[in-house]
Formats: C-alpha cells, structure tokens, sequence
C-alpha cells in the first residue's frame, strides 16, 4: 500500500478517532470542567512524550493567542456537548470558518471575497435553525456556547496562520496544559469512578493524543482537498455514536441546521482548494 493510500486511511481513522468523543463524554458523570482539565492533562502529558524531539516552545503573542483560542475550543466543546445535544454542540463548533472570513481582513490582511459573504450568509442561516428546536434553558445556554467553540475555533486558526514558523503541536500542548489548569479546581469537588477514568484516559490519551500524532503524519501526504472531505466525517459520525450509545436523537430542525452548516463549509472548502489548485504554478 502506497504511503498516499496509508495517508487517507489514517486520516479517516483520525476523524472517525474524533467524532466519538461526544459519546464518551456524555457518558462520562463528572463536571465537565472536570473532564476537559483531565482529558487536557492527559493529552498534553501524551503529546509531550510522542513528540518530545521535536518540540521548541518559543513563546510569542500569535503562539499564546494559538493556545488561548485551543484552550476555549476544548473547554466550550465540553461543556456545550453537556448541556445540549451533541449534535448541535459538533455542528455549531463548524461554524468557524465564518469568523475566520469576517476577521481575516483586520488581522491577516486577507480580502474576503465576494463569494465568501454568500457562504457567511447560508451558513449563519442554518446556524439560525438550531434555535428553532423546542429548547430547554440548559440547552439554550449549550447552543450559545457551542456557538462559542466555532469562535474559539476561528482565533486557533487566525493565530496559526499567522505564524510563519507555526508549530501546531506545541500550540496544542500549550493550549491542553492551560485548558487543565482551568479545569484543576474542579477536581477537588469530585473525582470519577473507575468507569470514568477509564471514558476520560480514552479522550486524553487516544482521542486527543495519539490522533493528533496520526494527524501530523496524514496531513503531510494528502491535498486540502482530500484532507477537508475526509474530516467531514468527524461532524457526521459524532451525532451518530451519540444516538447508538446514549440513545440522544438532534432535533429535526438541528438536521436541517447541520446538513446546512456542513454542506456550506464543504463547498468552500472545495472552492478554495480548487482556486488555490489553478494558481499552482505548474512544474
């Protein structure tokens, strides 16, 4: 098997490794403070020890904002996954690809094109139709603070980009070990029972650790556009594990909002990478 093939085969791996962490969450009877601190802790211990040859923290306001943009991504999407359906809280966090068009002028100095204010509109329409689901208070609170992830999500990726030196891993350590700093004073309430600990060391260690090392080696032998269609899975298979697991179903609306959200980030994605594919220059 080729390394191109092994490539798309880990990268499906990965994102199918990603979308089941809403179910272990769900499933997980602690505090979700509490469960994102652990789960960060354990990641960034993981990640330390898988890359330890290659790191190099330099600190910089881009890296810490990188870090501070992960940190609020983990932390909103756990406790958004929490309080309302999982649905709602993965499919709303893919709404960040609009903040990225709406601040990438002021601070990458990148034009938005016309076509990306078609896209922001269609995708915060079907962010619109969330809300129309017969809601609890506790599962408003969730939808806002998925919609959170999504921003989190867009500042992780502003900051990236405007690195010239990037290194996502420590990034991403950077951001796991203040993510479990925050969710440390959780702790001292209530800990979990052996199945819990068993649910948090996955999300730690496999869902957040060894995908990411699976990640890092996949993405350097696939094309954007391979790489965007392949993660699509994560967003689609999360509702998924949710509903065979802990028997949650999305609303019917909250369907009808996600098949918008996706299909809309998917058609950018494929715009983009077929615009960045013509101004290739050709060997």
């Amino acid at each position: 098997m080729s390394d191109k093939n092994r490539a798309i085969l880990l990268m499906a791996f990965t994102a199918l490794i990603w979308s089941s962490g809403g179910l272990a969450i769900k499933l997980a009877e602690l505090n979700p403070m509490a469960i994102t601190g652990l789960r960060s802790g354990l990641a960034a211990l993981t990640l330390l020890v898988l890359f330890r040859k290659r790191l190099s923290f330099r600190f910089s306001p881009v890296r810490l904002g990188a870090a501070l943009g992960y940190a609020g991504l983990l932390i909103t999407n756990v406790v958004a996954t929490k309080l309302t359906t999982s649905a709602n809280a993965i499919l709303l966090a893919y709404t960040a690809p609009v903040y990225v068009a709406l601040l990438a002028p002021w601070l990458l100095r990148e034009k938005t094109r016309h076509g990306d204010w078609l896209f922001i509109a269609v995708t915060i329409g079907g962010m619109a139709l969330f809300f129309l689901d017969k809601l609890t208070p506790t599962g408003l609170w969730g939808n806002l603070i998925a919609i959170g992830t999504g921003l989190s999500y867009a500042v992780f990726t502003l900051c990236m980009r405007a690195q010239k030196d990037a290194s996502p891993v420590e990034s991403v350590i950077l951001g796991h070990a203040l993510t479990f700093l925050c969710g440390l004073p959780f702790l001292l309430h209530a800990t979990p029972d052996p199945a819990g600990w068993l649910g948090i060391a996955y999300l730690g260690i496999i869902q957040q650790g060894v995908s990411l090392a699976f990640y890092v080696w996949a993405i350097k032998r696939l094309g954007a556009l391979e790489a965007i269609l392949i993660m699509m899975l994560e967003p689609i298979f999360n509702p998924v594990w949710v509903a065979l697991g802990y028997g949650e179903l999305p609303g019917i609306w909250a369907i009808a909002g996600g098949t918008i959200v996706i299909g809309a980030v998917t058609l950018r994605g494929l715009r983009s990478a077929s615009s960045n594919k013509r101004l290739r220059p050709t060997p």
